[in-house]
């Protein structure tokens, strides 16, 4: 989803939020992050398939603690805003629902794995995850979040309310190691931290006439590829350092499709300049295609903010990351100056798009 489709709401919490103990990492935070760590849920639902493994009778209080829990009540919270807006009876549950989910027999052959795999994660240090992204970011920026690996029977991770109370939920899986959970919370920190600055692209690209309006909006994907560079830490860090051989492969794979993705993405910007796509509904349908599991705004964005830091340096990309257009721009100005020299040509953006799109002199 495009930055600027997103409602981010102003985050400005300096302190961590007080919370039970023993179910809670606090994080020592610093002026600019306040992040919670609530494993509550997952400890409640262990300690429940714990009782249920020794044959003790588990009581409702046991389930009343569950879910009084704050990661199940916003799950719950979640899943019907989701069964609403899809039409999907199914993507909501009720609490019989989720009670036979944790007394399932799958669930319970799965308890030591899942015990163990909490344990590594929560020795994470995802303040110092919110310290490295936040130097991919204005000096301005806030990381305000709490995270909430989950036991639960979809098998997805996802960010909630990110307006009023940004929550990343992870899908507690054993075959995630601690650094890929730590790489996964930090790629989401990053955008996060992004909104607290509030609709500062927004406000840059509102005069702009609807068509450049709407490709404008969607140059802000290319976030998901600033985030995995902010996340790896540098740009010579393997961005999927923690990821499986599979992973890894897959996105080499996709990253050497670099040239013909920003081809194919520029056609699109065209496109939708001129009218040819049709309908708004149409553009962002074509849009969408170009997530896929990390499709060209992750890979496209990943090697042009490479690209731009190495030759213009991390300040200038921080300029791109507030404002999308100019890590077109400069990325255009970086891949000129290489074609000249080298025998390998870099594809280029047009510039019809730049014409119709570029910020304005006074910006």
């Amino acid at each position: 989803m495009p930055r600027s489709l997103l409602i981010f709401g102003a985050i400005v919490g300096l302190c961590l939020t007080a919370m039970d103990p023993s179910s809670v990492a606090h994080i020592t935070p610093d002026q600019r992050i306040h992040l919670t760590l609530d494993t509550s849920e997952a400890v409640q639902t262990l300690h429940i398939l714990a009782l249920r493994t020794r044959g003790v009778p588990i009581a409702d209080s046991e389930w009343q603690t569950l879910f009084s829990t704050e990661p199940y009540q916003r799950l719950k919270k979640r899943e019907v805003e989701m069964s609403k807006a899809h039409n999907d009876p199914e993507l909501a549950f009720a609490d019989e629902d989720f009670k036979q989910f944790v007394l399932s027999d799958g669930l319970e052959k799965r308890a030591a794995d899942l015990e163990a795999t909490l344990s590594r994660w929560k020795q994470v240090d995802l303040h110092a995850s919110a310290g490295r992204v936040l130097e991919y970011l204005p000096a301005e920026a806030r990381i305000n979040a709490k995270v909430f690996p989950i036991i639960k029977p979809r098998q997805n991770s996802f960010v909630f309310e990110v307006a009023t109370d940004p929550a990343i939920f992870l899908y507690l899986d054993p075959s995630e190691s601690a650094a890929k959970f730590e790489n996964t919370v930090a790629h989401e920190l990053h955008h996060i931290g992004l909104g607290s600055i509030g609709p500062v692209y927004d406000k840059k690209i509102q005069d702009l006439p609807e068509r450049a309006h709407q490709v404008a909006e969607w140059m802000g994907a290319f976030g998901e590829g600033l985030a995995m560079l902010a996340a790896a830490g540098g740009p010579d860090a393997d961005p999927h350092a923690a990821s499986s051989a599979q992973d890894r492969a897959r996105w080499q794979h996709d990253l050497a499709n670099f040239d013909s993705d920003l081809q194919t993405v520029n056609a699109f910007f065209l496109d939708a300049l001129t009218g040819k796509l049709g309908t708004k509904e149409a553009v962002n349908e074509k849009a969408y295609t170009f997530f896929g599991i990390q499709g060209p705004w992750y890979t496209v964005g990943y090697r042009m903010a490479v690209i731009v830091e190495k030759r213009f340096g991390r300040a200038r990309l921080i300029d791109a990351i507030v404002d999308p257009r100019l890590l077109l721009l400069l990325y255009n100005q970086a891949a000129t100056e290489m074609n000249a020299t080298n025998k390998a040509q870099l594809p280029l953006w047009s510039t019809e798009v730049f014409h119709q799109c570029l910020p304005s002199p006074k910006q």
